[in-house]
């Protein structure tokens, strides 16, 4: 599972170059015009996690799968694409499909690429897109309330606590508030997010910097920093032109260039390692002498929905979790030496599985 986001934001602020960097492909067109980017494009990349090495490394596997997750470039929004301008409707169905929203903001000076409004200022442009997608929501919530108060009126019991839900987020976005503000119970969170609202989706904040400003930030990014606070929504500052050299760097050479410029690690782990905390999510480990592999999954996931990750036979016919923390693992050298330690330890169907556990399930085929 690893999760989808989508990517956001104005034409011409560095969407596209930085998923070119993140996918290490040229799939979408970063070219100075607004538009180029006419079909949503999907890039599947790995998650960086040095810890599977590590296990791998130990255990002799002949070969590493880390777990993957998805970028999906967005074509740049426009005022007016919750009403068909620029290329926003088709766009706006695209981001119903993805666990979260990335929104690029820029917070570089460049005259030579064109701002679509004519100036930098990363909050307007947030504005802007929210508003757009709130727009969007609204509109979609109006069109489905009169079929939905109609079934209600007859009756019908689903009908009645849907409307419920319709009638708390259109009151929200009328304010002029996101969806993801609202206060949802816990019992309604599964029917709310069958409602698909574009402005329900976490969201996550990324200042895309000039070169020079990527370790320290700028005044334009400070000012992301302040807003994402207050929205509660993680950010990360990057630069999508470094980012986009780094890709076409080998790892040694990478490490260096990161160290010139101050900084301890790509800007790709860390939307990554933003992402996961932001989407509550966690990974264990299957090792062996074929293969290690990395698998994402839900905080708070038992042993055996963990299982079934890997396949649906593993959870439906779940005995027992061989389980070692991997920093035992990695302490006493591997599976074996952790069995003769009395580290393994054999966990059942309630077992809430620990970030880094490194497992071996048993079940009835």
């Amino acid at each position: 599972m690893g999760f989808k986001c989508g990517i956001v934001g104005l034409p011409n602020v560095g969407k596209s170059t930085l998923f070119n960097a993140l996918t290490q492909t040229a799939a979408a067109q970063a070219a100075n015009y607004p538009f180029c980017t006419i079909e949503p494009n999907v890039g599947e990349v790995a998650v960086p996690e040095p810890r599977l090495m590590k296990l791998a490394e130990i255990a002799g596997s002949k070969e590493i799968i880390p777990a993957r997750m998805n970028f999906v470039d967005i074509a740049g929004l426009v005022r007016g694409a919750s009403k068909g301008e620029g290329l926003g409707n088709q766009f706006l169905a695209t981001i119903r499909e993805v666990d979260a929203v990335a929104y690029v903001l820029r917070c570089f000076e460049d005259g030579d690429v064109t701002h679509v409004e004519g100036r930098v200022d990363p909050i307007a442009d947030f504005e802007t897109v929210e508003t757009e997608l709130m727009l969007a929501d609204m509109d979609s919530l109006e069109k489905r309330r009169a079929g939905v108060e109609k079934k209600a009126k007859s009756g019908e019991k689903e009908a009645k606590a849907q409307l419920v839900l319709i009638d708390l987020a259109l009151d929200q976005l009328r304010e002029g508030n996101p969806a993801r503000n609202a206060d949802v119970p816990e019992e309604a969170k599964k029917d709310w997010k069958m409602l698909q609202l574009l402005t329900a989706k976490p969201v996550l904040m990324i200042a895309n910097v000039d070169e020079e400003s990527a370790a320290a930030g700028n005044e334009h990014s400070e000012k992301v920093m302040e807003r994402a606070q207050q929205e509660g929504a993680p950010a990360v500052v990057i630069s999508a032109k470094i980012e986009a050299e780094l890709a076409l760097l080998e790892p040694d050479e990478r490490a260096e260039y990161l160290g010139e410029l101050g900084l301890e690690e790509p800007g790709l782990n860390r939307m990554i390692h933003t992402g996961y905390q932001l989407l509550g999510l966690q990974t264990y480990f299957t090792v062996g002498p074929k293969e290690a592999r990395a698998w994402t999954i839900r905080e708070g996931w038992t042993a055996p929905r963990a299982a079934g990750v890997i396949h649906g036979d593993f959870e439906k016919g779940f005995i027992r979790a061989e389980t070692i923390s991997y920093d035992d693992y990695v302490a006493v050298g591997g599976e074996q030496p952790a069995k003769d330690a009395g580290k393994m330890r054999l966990e059942g169907k309630e077992y809430i599985v620990r970030e880094g556990d490194v497992m071996h399930f048993r079940f009835n085929a």
